[in-house]
């Protein structure tokens, strides 16, 4: 495993590469220029050509891109174009409230999911599971930034019962820090739910025909100890993948999401990075993303170890 964890890290090197190249070209193939964007009313030329030579735009790309890289394997990312903020210190302001968001609603999904999905399974054609099928195909087919201003006009504009937006660390107020985490919890997670449930469902529907389960029953063991512990630590090793590759799908959706219900995360930071082309914030963000993707797939190749013990990462002798 040790050295399956150690080729695992170094092939992540060279995707890494690919990912800042293509980070890189595309932001200059965007149209637009960051420093007239953030001149504002300033258009002489002599100061917007000091501009670009202090921000290094006036470099070629090649000699910008190598600049930006070699200052990236050091750790630095820069300073943002628009605050001069170094871009790390930016990011890690932003990202608790990111992982906040993401893990509540990655909890979320997977627990409701894991639930629900075992009661549909159990209960095979019944209205529970007419009922989850349904909200399956709405999860699936309706986009979180519709979802959101409908969650928004019911519970915030009619009902009243949640906040619109905005955010209250969860050490000052857990309280408050609870009511708006709610709605985009509940935004983010509503795919990846639809897909735990439905998932949850064909893996436990599929493992209950097998013969070990069938054994498990004739030798007399409860109904409780048969799914808990011969089906469901086998039925979860399709859904462990689902979920891993959720991770990227969530840190995507987060950055509709935390627009939507003005989320102060990583996510709003890129869409504001973003309309004021930022270069820096976007590369480094766009970055951080990739690599944690990628780590949480290697994190689900471990996993797999542990449901499965007949999956062996070692080279055969």
């Amino acid at each position: 495993m040790t050295r399956y964890i150690i080729r695992r890290v170094v092939l992540m090197v060279p995707v890494a590469f690919l990912v800042t190249v293509i980070a890189f070209g595309l932001l200059r193939l965007a149209p637009g220029d960051p420093v007239l964007t953030f001149s504002g009313d300033v258009r002489d030329p002599e100061i917007l050509n000091a501009m670009r030579h202090s921000l290094g735009l006036d470099q070629p790309l090649p000699v910008q891109y190598v600049a930006w890289l070699g200052r990236t394997v050091q750790g630095d990312f820069g300073r943002s174009i628009r605050t001069h903020q170094r871009v790390g210190e930016a990011i890690v302001e932003r990202l608790p409230a990111t992982l906040e968001l993401t893990g509540a609603a990655l909890l979320f999904s997977v627990t409701v999911g894991l639930i629900v999905g075992t009661l549909s399974a159990l209960n095979r054609n019944s209205a529970l599971d007419l009922l989850a099928t349904s909200l399956t195909i709405a999860g699936v087919s309706i986009p979180n930034f519709f979802l959101g201003v409908m969650l928004i006009l019911i519970f915030s504009l009619l009902l009243r019962v949640f906040p619109p937006g905005g955010y209250a660390p969860l050490i000052d107020d857990p309280l408050e820090n609870l009511r708006r985490i709610v709605l985009p919890a509940l935004t983010l997670s509503a795919a990846t739910l639809a897909v735990n449930m439905r998932q949850v469902r064909s893996s436990l529907l599929d493992v209950f025909s097998q013969d070990y389960i069938r054994t498990a029953r004739a030798k007399g063991l409860g109904e409780n100890a048969v799914i808990v512990k011969h089906a469901l630590k086998n039925g979860l090793i399709p859904v462990v993948t689902i979920v891993g590759l959720q991770v990227g799908a969530l840190i995507e959706g987060a950055i509709i999401t935390e627009q939507i219900f003005f989320w102060p995360g990583v996510g709003k930071l890129v869409v504001d990075s973003l309309l004021g082309r930022d270069y820096p914030v976007v590369q480094a963000t766009v970055l951080i993303s990739a690599l944690s993707y990628m780590l949480s797939t290697l994190l689900v190749d471990i996993v797999y170890g542990w449901l499965d013990p007949r999956i062996s990462y070692s080279k055969a002798r």
